[in-house]
């Protein structure tokens, strides 16, 4: 741990010390009032001051032999407390993100390590910034910082048992410490000037060694927008805790199952058979927490990791991130107008459930409207962007795939929730181009150049080994209408290959076609580096080394849960192993969600949806076909959004001009099986 100095000290000290370490020119100003208030107050010297020994003007060192280094504490600004920034800087220590999530998912056992970190951020669960926001401490501005906290040290051939006189002047009167050369120091630096960091390095009898150096933080705003691929939908910052008894949910009229049985929620003690109905009040108390259940915006989201990774690979920056995509935004109804809230969260007894959210650019300009009238030079450093998919309907025809009973299909195609080919089709020749053109413009608006927007694009979720996942039940049995039909899969999968994703690369980068009044300034900066990495991950990847519940309990034939309705009320899985003992976050050979992921790690109980398909209760049939289609089934695992992050962070820092950051070490699973 680093020992925390402060730097006032009494006048005598100050006067002895300078005559010991220091010219007598550093006596000319008396020490400012302390910097950092979190820092404890150095001890006092024991025994009788030494007899003062005539000043020696400070040799400068020149060859680099001792040098002083530094870095900004707790930078990625988002966080309140230092200890959850240590973890990722631990974590991440010469590994890619992907390596650091699968070290960070043995180490939390499955549990994941955003579980409590979520409660101590700077941007509570509404999404609204706690201003200030009080980090380790020290209240801040949260978008305009005035200083940022710092450590300092010496390294290099430091004499042994050598006393260091440090003085910092960022122009408005020097600070002054002395101590052990072997000890770190802390002060807050002053933002948006240069602070001069001078060390006096005092060993024996010869003159002073005096190193030098300018101290500045770089302090980047960074702000995520898009959709539920930019949120993290599907990978709840805590995710729900499941009940080992049965939850029962009905079916429709002439479905060959009246009723079924699912694991229920952890804690929840009203009524579990479908006779028996509870309130939605009740059910809510024990739902998956988000960083936003509004958006299901996630700590584990590949924007978050990136702007993340970025502040530990750099210790000279600071990182302000604004995360504002939002699970099922498109660029009309997301971007630039409001869209309904995806899950409620209640703040406090008694409160209102917020039913839509904002538009994310209109929150963004606000944003930055209010850090400019403390800070005119403030502006946008980065955006990370991810959008398209609900502008061509991808969870329609995500549904289309998965629905498979006649009864299902004839009731979520009339209301919509079902989508075709050939309406995607439409809506990516015709619909998208206007829609992303409009964005180009508005976007110019809010950075000065669109090489700022790193635009990361989506990933095929439907590969394993290269070639397109075969279809069937299995990972898909949670509910008796879903079988991934092969060939709407093999359609599906082909449109999304051939078509979507090459004409999203287009409309980003200006070519194809795609018509931008100066492609040199408003091509956006590309990621799809990733995809390679997810052809061999989709959601039907298996593997010996997937966690043992997942083994022993998903069934690769479809048949995971008891049908025996009053067996299945006591225990709903054909394993005999308790729905508890599923972990959301262990590393597995999918890095997608299927449905029976999103059921086990969110049971999202959908919200804001149209009256055509919204569940009458808790017990209804709708919400256990559509909680998958909106709850993260088809969606990348935290793996996955790390995967992202490693292919974004490159491009991230070539946009900024940082340094590439220090080597990183890929540590690939094993093949699938």
């Amino acid at each position: 741990m680093s020992k925390l100095i402060a730097f006032r000290l009494p006048a005598v000290l100050l006067i002895v010390a300078a005559g010991l370490c220091a010219p007598a020119a550093a006596q000319v100003q008396p020490p400012t009032p302390l910097v950092d208030p979190q820092a404890p107050a150095a001890a006092a010297p024991t025994g009788a001051a030494p007899t003062q020994a005539p000043a020696l003007a400070a040799v400068p060192v020149t060859d680099g032999s001792i040098q002083i280094s530094w870095e900004v504490r707790n930078r990625f600004r988002l966080f309140r407390e230092e200890r959850d920034f240590r973890e990722q800087v631990e974590a991440l220590s010469g590994l890619t993100v992907l390596a650091s999530e699968q070290a960070l998912e043995g180490q939390s056992e499955g549990r994941g390590w955003a579980r409590n970190v979520v409660n101590r951020l700077c941007i509570d669960l509404t999404g609204k910034i706690n201003q200030p926001c009080t980090r380790d401490g020290v209240k801040e501005s949260y978008l305009t910082p005035t200083e940022h906290p710092v450590t300092v040290r010496l390294t290099g051939a430091i004499p042994v048992g050598a006393v260091c006189a440090w003085t910092f002047d960022d122009g408005d009167g020097p600070r002054n410490s002395t101590q052990d050369c072997a000890e770190p120091i802390n002060f807050r630096a002053r933002y948006g000037k240069p602070t001069i960091a001078t060390v006096d390095i005092t060993a024996g009898p010869d003159a002073p060694l005096r190193v030098t150096t300018p101290i500045e933080v770089r302090d980047l705003l960074v702000a995520g927008l898009g959709d539920s691929i930019g949120s993290g939908e599907g990978n709840p910052d805590r995710a729900i805790a499941l009940s080992d008894d049965g939850f029962c949910f009905k079916s429709y009229i002439g479905s060959s199952v009246p009723q079924f049985y699912r694991p229920s929620r952890a804690g929840f003690k009203g009524g579990r058979a479908c006779e028996a109905p509870d309130t939605l009040a009740n059910w809510q108390k024990h739902s998956a927490l988000w960083f936003n259940a509004a958006c299901h915006r996630s700590l584990y989201s590949y924007q978050t990791r990136t702007a993340l990774a970025l502040a530990v690979r750099h210790p000279h920056i600071a990182v302000t991130y604004l995360p504002l995509a939002c699970s099922g935004a498109t660029i009309t109804d997301g971007l630039f107008g409001s869209q309904s809230a995806r899950e409620c969260f209640i703040p406090r007894p008694g409160a209102a459930c917020p039913t839509s959210v904002p538009g994310q650019l209109g929150e963004l300009r606000d944003a930055l409207a209010a850090a400019r009238k403390r800070q005119p030079s403030r502006n946008l450093d980065l955006v990370l962007l991810s959008i398209g998919a609900n502008d061509i309907n991808f969870s329609g025809l995500v549904a289309d795939v998965i629905v498979d009973s006649p009864t299902e299909r004839a009731l979520f195609r009339r209301s919509g929730v079902i989508g075709s080919l050939a309406d995607s089709r439409t809506a990516l020749r015709q619909v998208l181009p206007q829609n992303f053109a409009k964005l180009r413009g508005a976007l110019k608006g809010i950075v000065d150049d669109l090489s700022r927007v790193v635009f990361v694009t989506y990933a095929d979720p439907a590969l394993a080994g290269g070639q397109p996942c075969p279809g069937g039940a299995a990972g898909f049995d949670i509910h008796p209408s879903f079988n991934a039909d092969p060939t709407r899969l093999a359609a599906v999968t082909s449109f999304v290959d051939n078509e979507f994703l090459p004409r999203l690369k287009d409309l980003a980068q200006c070519t194809g076609g795609v018509l931008c009044r100066d492609p040199q300034s408003e091509r956006m900066s590309f990621v799809d580096a990733h995809q390679r990495a997810f052809a061999d991950h989709g959601f039907c990847a298996r593997a010996q080394t997937d966690p043992e519940f997942d083994r022993t309990c998903f069934s690769p034939t479809g048949d995971s849960f008891e049908t025996d309705i009053v067996q299945a009320a006591n225990s709903p899985m054909k394993c005999g192993y308790g729905a508890s003992n599923y972990r959301a976050y262990l590393p597995r050979a999918r890095w997608i969600r299927d449905a029976n992921d999103s059921y086990f790690a969110a049971m999202t109980y959908p919200q804001g949806l149209s009256a055509a398909v919204q569940p009458a209760d808790i017990h209804d049939a709708t919400w256990g076909v559509v909680s998958a289609v909106y709850g993260g089934a088809v969606h990348p695992t935290a793996e996955g959004h790390a995967a992202m992050a490693d292919a974004a962070v490159p491009a991230a820092e070539a946009v900024l001009q940082l340094d590439a950051g220090p080597d990183v070490v890929t540590r690939p699973l094993p093949p699938p099986q």
